[in-house]
This record gives C-alpha cells, structure tokens and sequence, in this order.
C-alpha cells in the first residue's frame, strides 16, 4: 500500500463530545493516526430524535469529514450507529465503522451465554440494534435495557461519580439491572465510560462493564492492520477538532472526555453541513 494511502486521517463524528473517548482510545491504540473529529454540538442529543432525521444529520456528518479524504469513517456515536450506519455505509465510498457491533462481540466475548445488560439512550434501545446483535452473537440470549437520558446532559454539565445527583439518577436508571445482575453491562452511549466508577458501585464487582468506544477503536485496529492501511509507527499523529456549535466550550469541556487539552477548534456551521 502507498505511504499517502496510510497516512490519510480517520474521520470520526459525534453529535456532541462523547465521541471524544473513543478518539481517546482510537490513540491510544494507533498514535501514528491522524484523526479529523466534527462533534455537531449544535443539534445534541441525537438520542431523543426520531431515526429519520438521525440518519439525515448522520449523513451531513459524514459528507463532512469526506471532504479531508479520510481511509475510514467512525460512527462515534451509539444512536447514529443504530439508526445510519448500514444507511452510510451504502453511500460512502470508505469503509464505515460504528459503536453497537464491537460492542456487542465485546460483550458476548465476555459471557458468550449472557444474560446481557445494556444502558444507552433512549433512540438507542428504542431501535433495538444491540438486541439483535446480541440476539446474533447468543441466540436465545435475555437482554435486559435501560434507557438513559438524563446521562448525556449530567456529564456534559461537568457532574463526576461522586455527585450525589449522577448516583441518585444513576440508582434510578439501573434498578432494574441492579437486580437482575447480569454478568456484563454494555455502555452504549460514549458519554457513559465518565461514569464509569459510579456504575461499577453501584453494580457491583461482579458484573462487567463494556465499554463501546473502546471495542470500537480496537475494531478500527484490526481494519487498518488487516488492510495494510495503518499509518506508520514512527509517524506522531494530530488531532483536529471541529464544532457546530461554540469551540471555545467545546475546547474548555473537550479536555475531561479526550484526558488532555484540546486547542485550536474549528467552528463549522450547521448551514455549511447541508451543502
């Protein structure tokens, strides 16, 4: 493969910042990457819109990031993954890639039987695609669901895991699951993994929490290395931010889900993505 093939960027978009912990894993795993991250802060949450205009500001998203000649595009975003992805896929001339499928192998690698528990939004669960993956992976399988929308606004105010409102919502939302302790838990929404110490107590160490992003990125991996595409390693990689809403927020709040500072953000108008 040609050295430019390998060194074109991975395009990566979110409807907001949490796709910024799976750019965080994406470069842990493959520093040598450059990667171009659109976060469409502008029109979040996506997880409590209807499938049709997810897809529409799906496909916005990634005309977008094709205009920096990407070799991949990664769908960090759960409910854009469940409600576009085959839609993308079809329409773009790179290999797509989003959160439910390595999500799901990840989860059904741990307990190959289940029972699986999955928390994500509500567009998310509404959807049913982790269901049918998992369904896919351990036919006759029990998923147990819960939808949770307060999550992605609590975490992008700044709350941590020792708020006592993230626990007193967080006991809300997984009552059900805290009883029925199945032996993994499925974060499906990338803003989820910055809470992730409150989920684990509340939990408990028996149950094993899977983290999207993280089975994502590693997906991402094994595409680059299995088609000869992956940057190479002596390469630094950069990182370059754009925003449909304000980049001076986005940058000030980016720093908690990437771990590091983010400067220089690019604003992008929504009117621009429907070109």
């Amino acid at each position: 493969m040609e050295a430019t093939q390998r060194n074109r960027c991975i395009g990566v978009f979110d409807s907001g910042l949490g796709g910024l912990t799976v750019v965080r894993r994406l470069m842990e795993q493959m520093p040598g990457e450059d990667i171009v991250y659109l976060g469409d802060s502008a029109r979040v949450p996506y997880g409590t819109k209807s499938a049709e205009t997810v897809r529409r500001f799906a496909m916005q998203d990634a005309a977008f990031l094709m205009r920096f000649d990407p070799k991949l595009v990664v769908v960090a975003c759960n409910t854009a993954s469940a409600s576009a992805l085959e839609h993308l896929q079809g329409r773009l001339e790179v290999p797509v890639i989003g959160m439910i499928r390595p999500g799901a192998a990840a989860a059904a690698a741990q307990a190959p039987s289940g029972p699986f528990g999955v928390i994500a939004t509500e567009g998310t669960i509404a959807s049913g695609a982790y269901q049918r993956e998992l369904a896919a992976l351990a036919p006759g399988c029990e998923v147990l669901t819960g939808s949770c929308p307060l999550l992605v606004p609590i975490v992008e105010e700044g709350r941590g895991n020792d708020d006592p409102i993230v626990l007193h919502v967080l006991g809300d939302y997984l009552r059900l699951l805290q009883r029925k302790r199945p032996p993994v838990l499925v974060l499906g929404c990338t803003h989820y993994p910055l809470l992730t110490r409150a989920i684990a107590k509340l939990m408990g160490p028996d149950v094993a929490l899977i983290d999207s992003g993280q089975a994502a990125a590693l997906a991402v991996k094994r595409h680059l290395l299995d088609n000869d595409l992956a940057a190479p390693a002596c390469r630094t990689g950069t990182l370059r931010c754009y925003s449909t809403d304000n980049p001076d927020r986005f940058a000030a709040v980016a720093g908690r889900f990437l771990g590091r500072a983010v400067s220089g953000v690019h604003w992008v108008g929504t009117d621009e993505l429907n070109l």
